[in-house]
């Protein structure tokens, strides 16, 4: 039996929808990352950005090898190992009958799982001591969504820049909430988020957590309050 290999893949779109990118990086025995690529998009939403990821990363991969597969992303885990049998019995769709979504890219998804052992690991997205290899591959994701320009290891591109204080750090105090101004062309409500999803400013937010409308979609509330 091959050896397990350990793998993170993330995806990112600035804007959601809007410039997207995704990358994957696959570490060595130390877990430091070997191997790496990352790609645009063009205009996309963060969920096609995650599944796209995890899409390349199990196409580049020998399918014989064992592996581990880390990602912030709960809708892409969910979706091809909880939601998906489901989905297949209903004839590609939900519970309430409506089409799935990114479809194609699931079911080219399900078609590279087919036969191979596979272990999702969630690992939650920016934070301080996080995962090193699903900091990587966000990092690398996020840079590709901006320059929409592919890079990799093989290309002999220089890893991805380090994150910035403000987006590996505890989780901040709410901001106080702020009256909506005649000229501000945004909401001042603020709701739970139902999935996870990433803001305007690159970083992730999760399910539960307090989100509010921006010019640019949903995301964080102080994040509105400074557009």
């Amino acid at each position: 039996m091959a050896e397990r290999v350990i793998a993170a893949c993330d995806g990112a779109s600035k804007g959601n929808p809007g410039p997207a990118g995704w990358a994957w990086v696959v570490a060595d025995g130390d877990e430091k990352p070997v191997q790496w690529e990352a790609g645009a998009l063009g205009t996309a939403t963060n969920n096609v950005a995650e599944l796209t990821a995890l899409e390349r990363l199990l196409s580049t991969l020998d399918p014989a090898v064992p592996l581990e597969v880390r990602m912030d992303s709960q809708y892409a885990m969910k979706a091809v190992t909880t939601w998906l049998p489901g989905w297949k019995r209903k004839g590609w769709k939900t519970a309430s009958g409506k089409p799935v979504a990114n479809q194609e890219l699931v079911a080219r998804i399900d078609a590279l799982l087919e036969g191979r052992e596979v272990e999702f690991k969630y690992v939650p997205a920016h934070q301080v001591d996080g995962d090193p290899l699903n900091d990587f591959a966000d990092r690398a994701a996020s840079r590709a969504a901006i320059v929409q320009e592919p890079a990799s290891s093989a290309l002999g591109s220089p890893e991805p820049p380090p994150s910035s204080p403000s987006s590996a750090a505890p989780a901040r105090a709410k901001s106080p909430a702020k009256k909506k101004s005649a000229s501000s062309g945004s909401s001042s409500r603020t709701l739970k988020a139902k999935f996870p999803g990433r803001c305007r400013c690159g970083r992730s937010y999760a399910a539960g957590e307090d989100i509010a409308k921006n010019p640019d979609g949903w995301g964080h509330p102080e994040c509105r309050v400074s557009a």
